[in-house]
This record gives C-alpha cells, sequence and structure tokens, in this order.
C-alpha cells in the first residue's frame, strides 16, 4: 500500500484524550470491550487523511474496523468533539508558529456566504397536476 495508518504521538494524545467522550462499561451483561479511543481516532484520521473510505481501512490485529472507526466518528460528531479537536488544535500549531495563514481556505460549508438569503425560502410542495385541457 502507498499509504500507512496515521499514528497519534504520546504529547498530542495527552492533550486531546480529555476531548474523547468515553460511555461507562455496563456492569451487568457488559459485550465485546471496546477499542481504545486513540486506536478508533487513529483510525480515522488515516481515512480522512489518505481520503479512502471507511470499508477499505485495511483490518488488522488489534485495531478497529472502518465501520467501528465510522460509528465513533459520527458519535463524536453527535457529541461536538471535532469543532473543539480543531480548535486545540489550531492553537497548539499557532503556539509553535506553524500555522501558515497564506495557504487557508474558507469555503461556504465553514463560513456562511453573506450574499445569500438570511434563511432558505419554502419549498413549494409538488403534487400530481392535471394539465389543463387543450380543447
Amino acid at each position: 500500500m502507498a499509504w500507512m495508518r496515521v499514528r497519534v504521538p504520546e504529547a498530542l494524545w495527552g492533550e486531546i484524550e480529555s476531548l474523547i467522550p468515553v460511555p461507562e462499561r455496563r456492569f451487568r451483561y457488559p459485550g465485546r470491550k471496546r477499542y481504545s479511543e486513540r486506536a478508533c481516532l487513529e483510525g480515522i484520521l488515516t481515512v480522512l487523511r489518505w481520503g479512502i473510505p471507511w470499508a477499505e481501512l485495511p483490518r488488522r490485529v488489534g485495531e478497529p474496523s472502518g465501520q467501528t472507526c465510522w460509528r465513533r466518528f459520527d458519535q463524536g460528531q453527535r457529541a461536538g468533539v471535532w469543532p473543539q479537536l480543531v480548535e486545540r488544535l489550531q492553537r497548539r500549531l499557532a503556539r509553535a508558529e506553524q500555522i501558515d495563514w497564506e495557504r487557508a481556505i474558507i469555503d461556504s460549508t465553514i463560513v456562511p456566504a453573506k450574499r445569500g438569503a438570511a434563511r432558505s425560502a419554502k419549498t413549494l410542495p409538488i403534487a400530481a397536476v392535471r394539465p389543463r385541457s387543450s380543447t
């Protein structure tokens, strides 16, 4: 393979570990033990870094599958983890003066477009309409 799995360094993991919620394991019927949050984060970062589909994340012993990584990604999205994580990483890089803002990209998926309407217009209902009689 031309790509490798992304690894999170210890120093970075120590800083971001507190942002990732870990559900408490049930006492009764605990089920299968979860993969570590760090292993799932590394799988998520690998998919995002290399742009591969979740299903094509290589399965190795002791590492989560693409489906597990996607599930954790989705849980983190609903919990609001990713914006906090990006903000913390940006602050860390800014302190180290490693952000080149000349190469930053902002598009309408991140910042709302100002020329558009304040809110979207209501969509008109579409229904089957009998054509007018031509006779």
